[in-house]
């Protein structure tokens, strides 16, 4: 049985450092670093030169951590033309809402607005509840607008009041939810990048602190039995057992945060079957259940497991969309009450190059993010379109075969 809990970040932090404080050898130094110091031949990191209280100091040291997060001003120093370039897709708008009332108490909302973002509710405290809301790029020039007059009425009247006082009382902040996907180091000999600064997905999820701490604590147990961190080598090896061993658990999450954003933050057709077919799929409960809950969590770091439920959902929606009643007239024009019918047989020709079409949707949305997980080289510019074409040509069958592989040893039941 897991149970899984919601806090301030910001104290957390803070319990984190008083922690690391108590450690032994451990010594805290506050400063700003300002730059990185290279070796005489420019091949490698040395050290830092930082600011502290006003005064310009330097530090060496055989081997340098990084890990200044998502706005990373070392990434492309420490990674050079081997880096690969995030994108950004569209930001969370946050709020802590005072003494709000969830649609289920102690249970984190995803709210679905038509024609926008998703919209994410957990309680953090007894009285205070974050909000954070989807806000695609470019975006508005008044956020505080925006969430008042095309969120807002798309949400449980329950929230109206306290989003209406949160957004008059405390200043509206804002985050890029972005991706990068992690690309082999080691060619910069002394440094080591990790967290955000190297790796990130989509926060949708909650992912990231998960795979940071699995992060650290590999690494760390990687780099305690080697006696000089000034023996490249060794310390390069041990970064190379890193990248690759750290696999299970960061591309379950990775992907798993982008595809679950593609789903739930797109008015696409094909999408939208495939995100009907999801909720449908958890309606089953059972393994449908626990299962994508397990790989959300990080308690199962399976990227094979993954394969099998994403594509389990986009079967299970495209049987849905034969087989349920769909929505023919909406509750404004019905009454107050939604209206539902049987799918007609005369549709069934046209539902079935739908289908197809939502299953090419699936296999564009999963196999291009397992691809960035999988490949062992950087891609650049020149060969980018063709991998990318490349991908959705061969991923099809690909995901297909490994679905019936799948199937085949774990049973297909709903």
């Amino acid at each position: 049985m897991h149970e899984g809990r919601s806090f301030h970040h910001g104290r957390f932090i803070m319990a984190l450092r008083a922690a690391a404080r108590r450690a032994r050898a451990v010594d805290i130094i506050e400063a700003t670093v300002t730059n990185l110091i290279e070796d005489d031949l420019k091949e490698g990191i040395i050290g830092v030169h930082a600011t502290r209280n006003g005064e310009k100091e330097m530090w060496l040291a055989k081997l340098v951590v990084i890990a200044d997060g998502c706005f990373s001003n070392f990434r492309t120093v420490v990674m050079g033309d081997n880096g690969a370039k995030s994108t950004t897709k569209s930001h969370f708008v946050g709020a802590i809402l005072e003494d709000a009332v969830l649609p289920i108490p102690n249970h984190g909302t995803v709210a679905l607005c038509k024609g926008f973002g998703p919209v994410l509710l957990y309680q953090i405290s007894q009285h205070d509840t974050r909000m954070l809301v989807d806000v695609k790029t470019p975006l508005p020039s008044d956020l505080k607008a925006h969430i008042l007059t095309n969120i807002v009425p798309q949400l449980p009247s329950s929230l109206h009041l306290p989003i209406s006082v949160a957004l008059d009382k405390d200043r509206i902040r804002r985050m890029p939810n972005s991706f990068l996907p992690p690309v082999p180091q080691g060619a910069r000999k002394g440094v080591v990048l990790i967290g955000d600064a190297w790796n990130m997905r989509h926060p949708l999820t909650g992912g990231g602190m998960t795979v940071a701490f699995n992060d650290v604590v590999m690494l760390r147990t990687l780099l305690s039995p080697i006696e000089d961190l000034g023996n490249w080598r060794e310390v390069k090896r041990a970064i190379h057992t890193w990248h690759w061993s750290r696999k299970p658990l960061s591309s379950t999450i990775n992907i798993l945060s982008v595809a679950l954003y593609d789903l739930f933050g797109a008015d696409d057709e094909e999408l939208a079957v495939l995100r009907t077919g999801c909720f449908k799929y958890f309606e089953c409960g059972g393994e449908c259940v626990d299962g994508p809950v397990s790989l959300l969590s990080g308690i199962s770091p399976s990227p094979a497991l993954l394969a099998y439920h994403f594509f389990s959902v986009a079967l299970y929606s495209i049987w849905v969309m034969f087989t349920h009643p769909q929505l023919v007239q909406t509750a404004s024009k019905n009454g107050g009450q939604p209206k539902y019918s049987a799918v007609p047989l005369s549709q069934y020709p046209a539902l079935v190059f739908k289908a197809l079409r939502v299953f090419w949707t699936a296999c564009v949305v999963f196999g291009p993010l397992l691809w960035t997980e999988i490949r062992w080289w950087v891609p650049t510019s020149s060969t980018f379109k063709a991998d990318l074409v490349f991908l959705r040509t061969i991923m099809p069958v690909i995901s297909t075969l490994g679905l019936a592989i799948l199937i085949y040893r774990q049973g297909f039941s709903f």
